[in-house]
């Protein structure tokens, strides 16, 4: 297996941009990478594109041919790849373009993410982001995305004496982070207090707790390291990967405070890199509530299961402590393009890694991670990326 480094960044405004197409942003996204590597378009053996659900936001299936044709690639005739995977596509596409490499089937790729989420109304977007929950036992019955994830928030809370404020802060240091942040959909700070008043939307995650849904997209190129630095003096190698699944409905679950499949992709990104949670700086990881960042720093043992709320709280969790969580503004402030997000995840590590951050910058960060979820949890990817030097 050969090893596999990232050349190239690029992604594009995140929020509700209503004057741009899908295929504005993912062809914007794709060239700001390009250009990036300083390669060419004969260089590219291949286009994966991370996007959870076009046909039913924008009535377009078959996106992984339309980006091709859009981009200019069409008269070349590459092998393009559309992934689905739930909120988890970005991540995987990424996955599949590095074992593509990897196995030495390619040279190069470039891997993509978007989705164009508000061209529908807010409950339709809703239920489209519930169809990756299970239809026949649980949406069904009345349950919403949010409704899912406030069972767990709740089981949470009953369990280990998380509070409602500590998931708050969750929510203000993303806001914080992504105030920061040039692209971000929310670029203003929020208080404790506007975060703790917002209407609830599912007992007891309230309106702050929750990620927007947002349009934009993402772009990373990948290259076999060996030929990188024919592009780049910075690659930025794929140290390790892993991707797990669980079961799809909440009640088959082992235990509603743990996503055993985070754990799992977790452990097997960290055995394949040779490192330990307490070799990471800086981590990009799933925000789609703000229960899901306390679920995710905790699985990836970060933490202690139960211990991820207060160590928000006090503030282990932000710029340049004891390891930096969701510097971009993560979901929650950067906003939920679901399909760009695994990929917009791996552009903002690249970013940091390579000393490209601004005012967000972690200092002396030399490894970075990417966690991503599909549904409420069935489905996660871990990567891990560390400086070439």
């Amino acid at each position: 297996m050969r090893d596999v480094a990232v050349i190239g960044v690029g992604e594009t405004e995140f929020g509700e941009l209503w004057d741009r197409s899908f295929r504005d942003l993912g062809i914007e996204a794709g060239l700001k990478a390009i250009q990036d590597a300083k390669i060419t378009t004969s260089d590219i053996d291949a286009v994966y594109v991370g996007n959870m659900s076009a046909g039913k936001f924008i009535d377009q299936e078959h996106v992984s041919a339309l980006v091709a044709d859009y981009a200019g690639l069409a008269d070349l005739h590459l092998p393009t790849v559309r992934v689905e995977g739930g909120g988890a596509c970005g991540g995987i596409a990424l996955l599949q373009g590095r074992m593509a490499i990897a196995s030495g089937m390619y040279d190069l790729v470039v891997v993509g993410g978007a989705e164009k989420m508000t061209d529908v109304g807010d409950v339709h977007a809703a239920e489209i982001l519930s169809s990756t929950a299970d239809q026949e036992w649980e949406s069904v019955f009345g349950a919403t995305f949010a409704g899912l994830y406030a069972m767990m928030a709740r089981r949470h809370m009953h369990d280990y004496g998380t509070t409602r404020a500590q998931m708050a802060a969750v929510a203000v240091k993303n806001h914080k982070n992504g105030a920061l942040n040039p692209v971000a959909q929310f670029r203003r700070e929020v208080t404790l207090e506007t975060v703790l008043q917002s209407p609830i939307v599912a007992d007891p995650l309230g309106l702050f707790d929750c990620a927007p849904l947002s349009d934009g997209a993402a772009a990373v190129v990948l290259c076999a390291a060996e030929k990188a630095r024919k592009f780049t003096d910075t690659p930025i190698l794929v140290r390790g990967s892993g991707q797990a699944s669980d079961f799809l409905a909440l009640h088959d679950r082992r235990d509603l405070t743990t996503m055993d499949a985070t754990v799992e992709a977790g452990r097997r990104a960290m055995k394949e890199a040779k490192c330990d949670p307490k070799d990471v700086q800086v981590a990009e990881v799933h925000d789609n509530f703000t229960i899901t960042e306390i679920l995710a720093i905790e699985d990836l043992r970060f933490f202690d299961k139960g211990k991820g709320g207060l160590a928000t709280q006090e503030g282990l969790t932000s710029l340049n402590s004891k390891i930096s969580v969701n510097t971009s503004g993560g979901l929650k402030a950067r906003g939920q393009p679901v399909g760009a997000t695994g990929v917009a995840q791996a552009v903002e590590i690249v970013k940091q890694l390579r000393g490209e951050a601004g005012k967000r910058q972690v200092v002396g960060a030399t490894r970075g991670l990417t966690h991503t979820l599909g549904g409420t949890g069935a489905t996660a990817v871990v990567h891990i990326f560390e400086r070439g030097d």
